[in-house]
């Protein structure tokens, strides 16, 4: 008989139910209803649930209480909130009248968004199928991601979504809602191929950084008061450097390594993977 853990599965849940609700709370959202104020509202949740992602992992590997129903169960989540919630939002925020060359193109981009996602996610479970029996395998799956991870795809489809309604963008430029509309269809396309392509993402489980413990508390602390300063007068503007900034960090490091060469060691771990995940 199948063991089925309480704890993780009901975290993974309420992950969960917070896609599910963002997406029913889009869906009831009246066309140019989906203001700065309801889309910071939207990505807030969309955080817990990101949260919640990453918790229920941690919990269940801490309890010894990791199954095959909670990594499907999990995966399946993710499909929903992290793949299909970022696309809604962003339909739902741009003024597009159907039957529009425009709805049709953004219709496009959010499929090839769900799509990769929903690849990535497979592939994800085939790895860690992979990974528990080849402990080599598993060591270096622990130290970074093939593929562009979901939620780091949620997060910066719908930090870029709302940074380009709110006020910190309107003091720097004045975007058009037809530059807007091919900019979000651009990037959802970019982040769709980055999530199924062989580049690899930096995993937090890898960070190790040695500084005295002085510097280590006095850095921690000055960098929450820039976030919870950001977070509460500028979260559109922090929320983008955040999620974009891990991109930036990973295509960094990739591509020094790809600079440097095989013969260095540098960056080997960020080497992308010359067979395809998907055939494996």
């Amino acid at each position: 008989m199948m063991k089925v853990h309480f704890l993780p599965n009901v975290i993974t849940a309420f992950g969960l139910s917070c896609g599910l609700f963002v997406i029913f709370k889009m869906n009831m959202t009246p066309l140019n209803g989906a203001t700065e104020e309801v889309l910071t509202v939207t990505c807030a949740i969309l955080l817990l649930a990101a949260l919640a992602d990453l918790v229920d992992g941690a919990i269940a590997r801490a309890l010894k209480a990791e199954s095959e129903f909670g990594g499907l169960f999990d995966s399946l989540a993710d499909a929903i909130t992290f793949g299909v919630g970022p696309p809604v939002m962003v339909l739902k925020s741009l003024s597009i009248e159907p039957g529009t060359e425009m709805s049709f193109f953004l219709t496009i981009g959010a499929m090839v968004y769900t799509v990769c996602g929903v690849l990535r996610l497979v592939r994800f479970n085939i790895m860690g199928h992979t990974e528990r029996q080849d402990p080599i395998v598993g060591d270096a799956q622990k130290k970074n991601f093939t593929g562009l991870p979901i939620p780091a795809a949620a997060a910066a489809t719908v930090s870029s979504n709302l940074f380009l309604v709110s006020q910190d963008a309107k003091l720097v430029f004045d975007l058009s809602e037809t530059v807007r509309e091919w900019t979000m269809f651009s990037i959802m396309l970019l982040l769709g191929y980055f999530m199924i392509s062989r580049w690899k993402f930096p995993s937090f489980k890898s960070l190790h950084i040695r500084v005295a413990s002085f510097q280590l508390v006095l850095s921690t602390v000055l960098l929450a008061v820039l976030i919870f300063y950001g977070i509460l007068h500028h979260f559109p503007l922090v929320f983008l450097l955040v999620s974009w900034g891990y991109l930036l960090i990973a295509w960094s490091l990739s591509i020094t390594r790809l600079i440097a060469g095989r013969k260095s060691k540098t960056l080997e771990d960020f080497e992308p993977d010359e067979e395809d995940p998907f055939n494996s």
